[in-house]
């Protein structure tokens, strides 16, 4: 049981969000399931000031979800492209889909029903319900994950499963059953601007004097530091066919990196080609490894059973591009 009361906890964090908290986030604004749906997908891995304008976007193309259910994969990809980890688009386009489809266009409102909804874990059924139903709604997040493990003095990584059990036992024992929203977002809110990854503000913390980290002088141990991983580095090469002021392209399948993305026609991992002076170079990240890339010009390419297409420049701006592809063809297509 936490050291702490469930009423003060909750009295802390409100009072210190009435001053302190975010309160003019554009998905705060008529924070309908919907909405709150779309901008808790956005936030996953990303930060809060890169996905505003990705945000405001998306809801003017896609106001509703049948909007999103009815829109095209190209539409989807295109205004998705720069945000990463693409699945995340694809995975709400079948969210809006599944309410349409499988209930009958009613959002759900109950946390088992809510997790029901493709893509939506946990934490997000959690977050639905909190902010566009302001019920009772447990969440646990990497900002809620830093606070309670410092807070409460829990060891332990991400991936296990007795640690995120301890951390929803508090989520669970703390969460108020009124003044939900402001309470879900309160926690956000001193996760992200006071409980810090690094530099954490202390100094100005009210829940200086009931966090365990401080008291014991070991804020920098919790969360347990992530064992260092080192990422392979994998070499691939890609093929730039132009003809006619047109670049070909080609959709790449599903499942894998890119899915659903336009990419350039890229060689078969067997092929190797004697580097040229001409060819174009790119590198990327990803979370599994890194990749060095070549590129060469080329006047055309094997027949290929994946979708392909001609494309000039003034239409790029209508598909979804692999971000360094799109970087790389802005940088050398003149």
């Amino acid at each position: 049981m936490p050291h702490v009361q469930a009423s003060d906890f909750q009295k802390i964090l409100l009072n210190w969000a009435q001053s302190q908290g975010r309160h003019d986030l554009p998905w705060q604004i008529d924070p309908s399931p919907y909405r709150v749906l779309v901008s808790e997908i956005m936030l996953q891995q990303t930060q809060v000031a890169t996905v505003i304008p990705y945000f405001e976007r998306w809801m003017k193309l896609f106001p509703t979800l049948k909007d999103l259910a009815i829109a095209s994969e190209d539409e989807v990809m295109s205004l998705w492209q720069g945000l990463g980890y693409y699945s995340r688009a694809r995975n709400l386009q079948k969210a809006a889909r599944y309410i349409i489809d499988d209930c009958g266009g009613d959002f759900p409102s109950e946390l088992e029903d809510l997790e029901a909804i493709p893509g939506v874990g946990r934490y997000t059924a959690g977050a639905i319900r909190s902010f566009a139903y302001d019920h009772y709604g447990p969440i646990v997040d990497g900002n809620v994950r830093r606070l309670f493990s410092r807070v409460f003095a829990i060891e332990g990584l991400a991936n296990q499963s007795a640690y995120q059990k301890q951390l929803w036992f508090i989520a669970e024992h703390l969460s108020p059953a009124q003044n939900c929203r402001d309470f879900a977002q309160a926690l956000l809110d001193m996760g992200a601007t006071l409980c810090k990854a690094k530099s954490p503000a202390c100094e100005r913390c009210p829940l200086q004097q009931d966090c365990l980290a401080y008291q014991q002088q070991q804020v920098a141990l919790f969360p347990s530091p992530k064992p260092k991983k080192v990422l392979p580095l994998r070499h691939e090469t890609y093929l730039w066919v132009e003809q006619q002021q047109q670049l070909l392209l080609v959709k790449r399948p599903s499942p894998g990196i890119w899915a659903g993305l336009w990419c350039l026609p890229q060689l078969e991992a067997t092929t190797v080609l004697e580097p040229k002076a001409s060819d174009l170079s790119f590198q990327h990240t990803f979370s599994h490894y890194k990749l060095k890339a070549s590129v060469r010009h080329q006047q055309s390419i094997p027949p290929s059973e994946l979708d392909t297409r001609w494309l000039n420049k003034d239409e790029l701006v209508n598909v979804g591009l692999a971000t360094p592809i799109r970087k790389l063809i802005e940088k050398h297509w003149r």
